[in-house]
């Protein structure tokens, strides 16, 4: 329920505050009193966008605030929830525009952004002007009305749970199919590239090892020789080191015994004589072992080749790096592998969804089509009541492929005049009709499941008489479950008041200002009788108005 709102620099507005109780508000007020900057105000805490051009006073922002109390919604309480701000019994939405046009929006005094507002104040507010008829139109209106009808509440909350997460697994699905096909664009040649790497079979290192290898047998008659060479001067003829040696540590010996410093001096020089043996020998088996070989020479030559070629092939320059190059595409041909068991999965959580989506979309067509003749009949007794005996309303469903609210399509088809030729409500049914047929339908989905605070914005322009009074009474009717807001210029409507609240303009400080208050009976029995009969009404106009409410009780 709108406990109050609160306006402030608002168009012609300065400062307005005012109270709503349960049942049906009515507003009124003299043309251009300001009922509709009202409504434009109220507009802005649904998230309505607006700009510096409204405030009144340039200096200082407009602030509009509405306070809502008693409303016991898991969706809203589950908005809360989403938006980290602590549910209180107490709602307040506000919002503030300064004089650059910058707007700011406030739930419980914690800044959210329009959406968010909008989000939260369609749970709060269904304000239903002239041009909202448009939606009674759309498809997606039409499908909530046959729902709601059907109490599909929990039904369409588990089709749409279930319905997300179809579209999420089937994009991801789409998405795993798109990479498997990109991915085998390259299959085949990653393959190729793989199983001439595996063929060639290189371990760590060997190519560097082939290199050296084939360093030695290519000089190896050079180093054998070289090899003979060393050993011979070392320690292999007359002239040799190893004899020369032998012939200084000898000379050494023979006078050690005169001088102390000689004796250290030849130890050593008979370990140098113990480590040229060792190297003489060691050379004997190297250059043993080295042998020419041309057949091993070709093996190694080829082997490189191979090689060499394979990394110009893959752009690198060691063996480390090539075998690198492999790992790399074994896992480009395994995730191809991966990927086809993914998609596997993927594609049996999708067929799973889909069964579960279809099965639940089954569940609303049936009962949207159950609940067909009785709204039809239904709605044509209201339409009769509020002057459109000759209407009439039928309902199309046809199937198509499931999506956000089902498998159904659906569609108004309307006749006027009772000339049994249906068409589509959008394109046959004046404003006026539409008007009307809309605030039928919400009186019918009203009893059905909870609504929010209702806003009729002279949804009434164009009838009047007994159609006016009728209009009065379902919203009378309304207003003994729900909160409803209604400006109107129809006394019939006016009479049915729980409350009745006038706006008008006061001169303050030599301008024009638009206030609202609420009405006494007294009060009311005037006003009502001023929109029959004028400013200066007649005792036939205040009888009138007299009756009028007696009759609404």
């Amino acid at each position: 329920m709108l406990s109050r709102l609160q306006i402030s620099n608002y168009a012609i507005i300065n400062e307005l505050s005012t109270g709503f109780t349960k049942g049906l508000n009515i507003i009124t007020g003299e043309t251009g009193a300001g009922k509709s900057i009202l409504a434009g105000a109220l507009g802005l805490i649904l998230g309505d966008r607006a700009d510096s051009t409204v405030l009144l006073d340039k200096t200082r922002k407009c602030i509009v605030e509405g306070i809502f109390i008693g409303h016991d919604d898991e969706e809203v309480k589950a908005m809360f929830a989403e938006l980290d701000i602590e549910a209180e019994q107490e709602i307040i939405l506000r919002r503030e525009i300064s004089n650059n046009g910058k707007s700011r929006a406030f739930i419980n005094d914690t800044p959210v952004n329009l959406g968010q507002l909008q989000k939260l104040a369609s749970r709060l507010v269904d304000l239903h002007r002239q041009f909202d008829t448009l939606q009674l139109g759309e498809d997606h209106f039409q499908l909530q009305i046959l729902d709601a009808l059907a109490g599909h509440g929990s039904l369409r909350k588990e089709y749409s749970t279930i319905y997300s997460r179809f579209i999420k697994a089937r994009q991801m699905a789409e998405q795993l199919h798109a990479r498997r096909l990109e991915a085998l664009k390259e299959y085949d040649y990653h393959q190729y590239l793989y199983t001439e790497l595996e063929e060639a079979g290189f371990k760590t290192g060997e190519l560097e090892q082939l290199e050296a290898e084939l360093n030695l047998l290519s000089h190896s008659e050079q180093v054998s020789t070289a090899m003979a060479n060393a050993e011979g001067m070392l320690d292999g003829g007359e002239d040799s080191i190893g004899r020369a040696l032998k012939q200084v540590v000898q000379w050494l010996d023979s006078v050690e015994k005169f001088h102390a410093g000689v004796q250290p001096l030849a130890a050593r020089l008979r370990s140098a004589q113990i480590d040229i043996k060792d190297i003489s020998s060691e050379l004997s088996q190297l250059s043993a072992s080295i042998q020419m070989d041309e057949k091993r020479q070709d093996e190694v030559n080829e082997r490189l080749s191979v090689g060499y070629k394979l990394l110009k092939k893959h752009n690198v320059s060691d063996t480390e790096a090539l075998l690198k190059v492999k790992s790399h595409l074994q896992e480009r041909i395994n995730g191809v592998l991966d990927l086809d068991e993914e998609i596997k999965i993927a594609d049996k959580a999708l067929a799973q969804l889909d069964a579960s989506a279809r099965s639940l979309a089954a569940d609303l067509t049936k009962g949207r089509k159950k609940i067909i003749p009785d709204f039809e009949k239904h709605l044509t007794v209201l339409l009769a009541r509020v002057g459109m005996p000759n209407a009439r309303l039928k309902v199309i469903v046809e199937p198509v492929n499931i999506g956000p609210s089902g498998a159904d399509a659906v569609d108004f088809l309307f006749d006027a005049n009772k000339s049994t030729r249906f068409e589509s409500l959008k394109k046959v049914a004046s404003g006026g009709e539409l008007s009307r047929l809309l605030l039928c339908v919400k009186t019918m989905v009203a009893g059905s499941v909870q609504m929010p605070v209702l806003i009729f914005d002279e949804i009434d322009t164009g009838i009047s008489g007994e159609a006016a009074r009728q209009v009065g009474i379902l919203m009378k009717e309304m207003g003994k479950n729900h909160q409803l807001l209604s400006i109107t210029h129809q006394p019939q409507i006016a009479a049915k008041a729980d409350n009745h609240f006038f706006v008008f303009k006061k001169e303050v400080d030599g301008a024009m200002r638009t206030q609202m208050r609420q009405l006494n009976a007294q009060e009311r029995v005037e006003a009502i009788a001023r929109m029959m009969s004028g400013e200066k009404p007649t005792q036939a106009a205040l009888e009138n108005a007299k009756e009028l409410m007696e009759a609404a009780g």
